[in-house]
């Protein structure tokens, strides 16, 4: 709302009117330090690789190459968003008020297209600094629905590729970890009102979202560890032709060497019933 050229009030009368203080109109944010960087790169391969590890394992492996406290990985891994396999800073502690609910998806085996979906946050890494992508990815064919990539971890770009899913096709359950993203109202509400079942990890269960494990891995070892990357431009670039290769074109092993759009597209799509079929649905997975 500043006007800083062409204004006939002064910047001083400007502030005045807006109630801010005139020093903040010249702060500059710092960046984060190299060493910063270099920790929490370090952390990201470690835990992409053992995502069972916590801080103190995590801290341990790290005291081998460099000297440093567990809260300070605590704090980092906080903000990367995976303390206790939840999106944070200060987010991995969900609202006393937010609901949780059960995890549907115990001896369940997703059985056809859009029958279950799972949502979840991880950490990109650039060469000055790191960025989050989330994906909402289709269990049953391995494909990424939709994904979204931003320089914080505010709810707006969860909600926006969870939009962008649902624009698609609607799923019978949709599974994610117990961050204050996915226990958020506005995020529930969305599912809710399509007819979605809520499903959420255990707590500090990675392997109860072990597919959606598996596609960060697979894209870091397959993309993000191969380059880095200068600006956020060139990730949302690399990470949006990865995606497509990884959609269209890469054969998977685990469907018999077809691509994830070959199993998800041709299979004949199948939408949620009704809100009675979900009863009956969740007292079977029960």
């Amino acid at each position: 709302m500043i006007e800083r050229e062409g204004n006939e009030l002064a910047l001083t009368a400007q502030t005045g009117l807006l109630g801010l203080n005139r020093s903040s109109l010249y702060y500059q944010p710092l960046p984060p330090s190299p060493e910063e960087i270099a920790v929490k790169h370090r952390i990201d391969e470690l835990y992409t690789k053992y995502p069972f590890y916590g801080s103190r394992r995590i801290t341990a492996v790290l005291n081998r190459e460099m000297v440093i406290n567990r809260k300070a990985v605590q704090r980092h891994m906080r903000e990367m968003g995976i303390a206790g396999i939840c999106p944070g800073p200060n987010l991995s502690k969900r609202d006393k008020e937010h609901h949780l609910y059960p995890y549907l998806l115990r001896h369940v085996q997703a059985a056809y297209a859009n029958h279950v979906w799972g949502i979840d946050i991880t950490y990109i890494r650039l060469r000055a600094g790191w960025m989050y992508l989330v994906a909402v990815l289709d269990w049953f064919s391995r494909y990424v629905v939709s994904w979204q990539l931003d320089q914080t971890l505010q709810l707006g770009f969860v909600l926006d590729s969870l939009d962008e899913a649902l624009s698609q096709a609607r799923p019978l359950i949709c599974n994610s970890d117990q961050g204050s993203h996915f226990t958020s109202p506005d995020y529930q509400e969305r599912l809710l009102s399509a007819g979605v079942q809520i499903s959420m990890d255990g707590r500090g269960r990675a392997i109860d979202n072990v597919f959606t494990e598996r596609l960060w891995r697979t894209i870091k070892y397959e993309e993000v560890y191969l380059h880095d990357y200068d600006s956020p431009r060139q990730a949302r670039q690399g990470l949006g032709q990865y995606l497509h290769f990884y959609n269209y074109e890469r054969p998977h092993q685990t469907l018999g060497y077809r691509t994830p759009a070959q199993v998800y597209l041709d299979a004949v799509p199948i939408q949620v019933a009704s809100p009675a079929t979900h009863v009956a649905t969740h007292a079977i997975l029960s």
